[in-house]
């Protein structure tokens, strides 16, 4: 870890760090947003199953998925701290995890998910496509758990060019398989919707595999021997990863999650609602991760600083995170509201779905302040290892008082859908405020610790 920087020179380091995460998260999220994309161009009941399938998805993977990113500010210590021999030990132990979580996630899909997608008030055709699709996601349940674990290893060590070039080289590679599966071309079979899910499986196992192969074989990550002296699980690694990791993947959970219920709220309205929601869904969750990256470089520089015991470096990069982050959202709500209908155009033909989802935009814009302002915080809460309040801060602003001001609003306004929406700019809103007293709380605690 370097001494103490100049302000313009942690300003480089920072950028250094995001631009790699930030071009892997797009190429990552890619994947969800061509199944979405390429989906929409196939047919309006497949779009919509889709739709109510990654609903399930997207908040159970990523929350899970988040307790494993805890590895990434605990390596990061340890590579601040100089205590390499710590790292080998918890990744193996992160595989153990990913393994026992992508066992959860699959009897979840499997004994919960279905179910309750059989129960639901949805039209035959939407209702098979979200089942086939789950089916097709969950093929590449456990690479997918396991790679999160060796992106944690490269992240933390600051070598985020790793995980994308891996990504890079894999997304093109979904693309051609969603292309072949979703429409048959060249005698595959027509899947449609169902072939996404699968297009995704198949590539998880490809990332996980490139991953691999570099973690064990680069030069940089060689002399940490990860197959070498291979440990049976240990409860006390596997503690500090689910005493950090658990309510970081809560809070992740928490986020995510309450877009799926507001997704499945939806559910009685018409299908081209459901459809137009997820549209702009969809892309401006493309947009948010600008500020999810900053707030996974804050993690690793501030974990970085903290092991360091450098609490002013880990304090610089916490406002540097805050301040990019504001920047770019002024430019996504100029984006947002110039261009909604043209990026709507993009998703389907369909001149029903495309007005709804331009109205949609615009509710969309108004939140990318409050999401821009609590990402880093939390990236940076993260970094310090302070993960109780943003599990805590989120639950309260999201589900206490998002949703029911969002169900309110729609259910008693003629704002109808869009009700939902003004809850979780309100829920937002709040969460970003209170964190923002919460970092300062930690740094100055920080700093008389450090005295």
């Amino acid at each position: 870890m370097e001494s103490s920087l100049r302000t313009e020179r942690k300003s480089f380091r920072f950028v250094k760090i995001v631009m790699p995460i930030l071009i892997t998260q797009v190429a990552l999220y890619m994947v969800t947003f061509f199944d979405i994309l390429m989906t929409g161009r196939y047919d309006t009941y497949h779009l919509a199953g889709v739709t109510i399938g990654s609903s399930f998805w997207v908040p159970v993977y990523t929350g899970l998925a988040g307790i494993l990113m805890s590895l990434t500010p605990i390596i990061a210590q340890h590579i601040g701290g100089r205590r390499k021999a710590e790292v080998r030990p918890s990744v193996q132990q992160g595989i153990y995890v990913s393994i026992a979580l992508a066992a959860v996630v699959f009897a979840l899909i499997l004994f919960i998910f279905f179910p309750i997608i059989r129960s639901m008030s949805l039209e035959a055709p939407v209702r098979a496509v979200s089942i086939d699709y789950l089916k097709g996601m969950s093929v590449g349940l456990a690479p997918l758990f396991a790679y999160t674990v060796l992106r944690s290893f490269f992240d933390a060590l600051g070598s985020t060019r790793v995980s994308m070039f891996i990504i890079l080289i894999s997304a093109p590679i979904n693309i051609l398989l969603n292309y072949l599966l979703i429409y048959g071309h060249f005698g595959f079979p027509e899947l449609g919707g169902a072939g996404a899910g699968y297009a995704s499986g198949f590539t998880y196992w490809i990332v996980f595999g490139i991953a691999a192969a570099v973690a064990l074989s680069g030069k940089p990550y060689r002399q940490y021997e990860l197959l070498r002296h291979w440990q049976l699980p240990r409860w006390t690694y596997w503690k500090e990863t689910l005493f950090i990791g658990v309510p970081i993947g809560m809070s992740i959970f928490i986020e995510t999650s309450i877009f799926s219920v507001v997704t499945l709220l939806m559910s009685s309205y018409s299908t081209e609602t459901i459809s137009a929601h997820q549209v702009a869904l969809n892309f401006t969750s493309l947009m948010y991760m600008i500020p999810l990256s900053i707030s996974m470089g804050a993690t690793i520089l501030v974990g970085q600083s903290i092991g360091a015991n450098l609490s002013s470096d880990a304090k610089q990069y916490s406002r540097l995170g805050i301040l990019f982050a504001i920047g770019f959202s002024v430019v996504a709500i100029v984006v947002l509201l110039v261009f909604r209908e043209p990026i709507a155009s993009l998703y389907t033909v369909d001149p029903a779905i495309i007005v709804l989802a331009s109205q949609f935009f615009i509710f969309g814009a108004l939140f990318q302040l409050s999401d821009a302002v609590q990402a880093p915080i939390q990236g940076a809460l993260r970094g310090y290892k302070d993960v109780n309040t943003t599990f805590i801060v989120g639950f309260l602003s999201l589900w206490v008082i998002g949703l029911p001001i969002g169900y309110l609003t729609a259910t008693f306004t003629n704002l109808g859908p869009f009700g939902y929406w003004i809850g979780l700019i309100a829920g937002l809103t709040i969460g970003a405020i209170t964190l923002s007293f919460r970092l300062r709380a930690v740094q100055k605690r920080i700093e008389r610790e450090l005295l």
